[in-house]
């Protein structure tokens, strides 16, 4: 496997934070998504969850509880999403060479968004 990529779906009641992936991004360019990041060796997937809103969001959060709310295995990657209920601090883009813009939005706006991944609208539905 040459990619383990950690992603959190970050909620507000009937909100979900989302970051919007440069259009110079060699995978997903342009496009609305999860934030997250790579998970290093010797980490884990929830490990890298809360050293990535740190290093790109500038919040902390808890590790989440339980299993992933999506987790998709292909030949060369690993991609897991979980559920963030709350954090402290105020979100900022703390990493805008990854991601251009971020924002709160509604369960309806964000269904709209031109998105990463077909799978999102029904990560929204855990909101």
């Amino acid at each position: 496997m040459t990619h383990h990529v950690s992603c959190g779906l970050l909620v507000r009641p009937g909100h979900v934070f989302l970051v919007h992936r440069s259009p110079s991004k060699a995978w997903f360019p342009d496009v609305w998504d999860l934030p997250g990041g790579h998970v290093k060796p010797g980490e884990s997937s929830r490990q890298a969850l809360v050293r990535e809103r740190r290093a790109e969001l500038g919040v902390e959060i808890t590790p989440p509880d339980g299993n992933a709310l999506l987790t998709r295995r292909t030949a060369d990657a690993l991609l897991e999403a979980w559920r963030v209920n709350g954090w402290a601090g105020n979100i900022v883009n703390a990493a805008p060479d990854g991601h251009d813009a971020s924002s709160r939005f509604s369960l309806d706006e964000a269904t709209s968004l031109d998105l990463a991944d077909d799978e999102h609208p029904a990560l929204f539905k855990h909101v």
